[in-house]
């Protein structure tokens, strides 16, 4: 076999090359092998020399590696991606660049071969990773799928207890939060209503405000007052959760089955509002700090008291409600939602909370940011 004249200077550098070259005719046939090639396949030499490149593949592989040697020859050079036969049956990925040059004995095609399977490898290896992750994702959202259907399931549903009426709405900012509203009737003496706000959004805020949740319907079931109810709520988060930047907010009204008197109590949170339509709405403001963060967060006078009359509506909201922006970046505020509970008020009780959301909505720049809920309490 001759190996092309104007390659012959050329043999001892292709020699000692890190990348493995052959030399094959316009029919295929094998004429010259590099040291590392011989190395990178382990067929000796003898057995590459002169051979048809045809038997060393698969009729798959042949039919894909005979358009590319075309193209080689139509254009004068070609690159590709593909994998080179090895003695034991193995295949090694390379890449291949090949260029056609011609001399008196007609056309050859000099090819090198580059070692790409720790490139392959790494990219299989990342491929079975990227997997995994997709599988653990695709079991992390139908947890969260889960998740959000039990906290959906705890929105209290509108309902009607001796002389008042209750309803309630709650919206995450995400599938799943940190607040949650709370109606519960004790036997025939009080209706306790409730929204709470952890810090924060998604799992981590999800699950502190679930453990709330739990003990807080504890204590309402035992008839707590409202102020024990704030420090034992306070001192559970202190001593049990005790992260930095995790605290929460709750306000809670009380009020007997009569209508006629309530009792209120608010940590950290925004005023609740009592309203007459056609008045403007009183504020009950929270008399204690944010709880969680303190040992004596607190008030000694934490608990409010209010008479209330028929046709008082009771407002219970987060400051998911207060703390939006409209497109000038002004903040909606408690003097915003004051005004949107004095405008609602005027509307039939059935209609109220959708008004305020309505109003709210409109009000802001964007979808929500922060979680939402909203009670609301009409005396007959």
């Amino acid at each position: 076999m001759t190996v092309p004249t104007l390659l012959l200077p050329w043999e001892t550098v292709l020699e000692v090359l890190n990348e493995g070259v052959v030399i094959a005719d316009d029919r295929h046939r094998l004429l010259f092998a590099n040291s590392r090639f011989v190395e990178m396949t382990g067929f000796p030499r003898q057995d590459l020399i002169g051979s048809d490149l045809s038997r060393f593949y698969s009729p798959e592989e042949w039919d894909f590696l005979r358009q590319q040697m075309e193209a080689a020859f139509r254009d004068g050079h070609n690159r590709y991606t593909f994998v080179l036969p090895l003695k034991n049956g193995g295949r090694l990925p390379v890449i291949s660049s090949s260029q056609t040059i011609q001399d008196s004995c007609g056309l050859f095609r000099i090819v090198t071969f580059t070692d790409i399977s720790e490139q392959v490898q790494s990219e299989e290896e990342l491929r079975s990773a990227n997997e995994k992750l997709r599988e653990r994702q695709m079991e992390i959202e139908e947890d969260l799928r889960l998740a959000a259907s039990i906290q959906r399931s705890l929105t209290p549903n509108s309902l009607v207890c001796g002389a008042i009426t209750v309803d309630a709405y709650y919206h995450p900012a995400h599938s799943i939060g940190g607040d949650f509203a709370l109606v519960t009737p004790f036997e025939e003496e009080h209706l306790n209503l409730l929204v709470c706000d952890v810090s924060g959004h998604g799992i981590s805020s999800a699950l502190v405000a679930n453990r709330i949740y739990s003990e807080v319907r504890t204590m309402l079931g035992n008839r707590a007052p409202l102020a024990n109810m704030l420090r034992q709520l306070n001192s559970l988060v202190v001593r049990n959760v005790g992260v930095p930047g995790v605290f929460f907010t709750l306000a809670a009204a009380r009020v007997d089955r009569s209508g006629k008197r309530m009792e209120f109590a608010g940590a950290g949170h925004p005023p609740a509002m009592i309203v007459q339509p056609g008045a403007e709405p009183r504020l009950l403001p929270s008399r204690s700090m944010i709880l969680g963060t303190m040992p004596d967060a607190v008030n000694a006078d934490a608990t409010l008291h209010a008479e209330l009359e028929p046709g008082d509506r009771i407002v219970l909201y987060t400051d998911g409600i207060t703390d939006v922006f409209d497109s000038r970046g002004e903040m909606l505020e408690v003097e915003g939602i004051q005004n949107f509970v004095r405008e609602t008020a005027l509307l039939p009780f059935s209609e109220m909370k959708q008004g305020i959301l309505n109003l709210v909505a409109g009000w802001r720049d964007g979808p929500p940011v922060d979680d939402m809920s909203l009670v609301l309490a009409e005396v007959h």
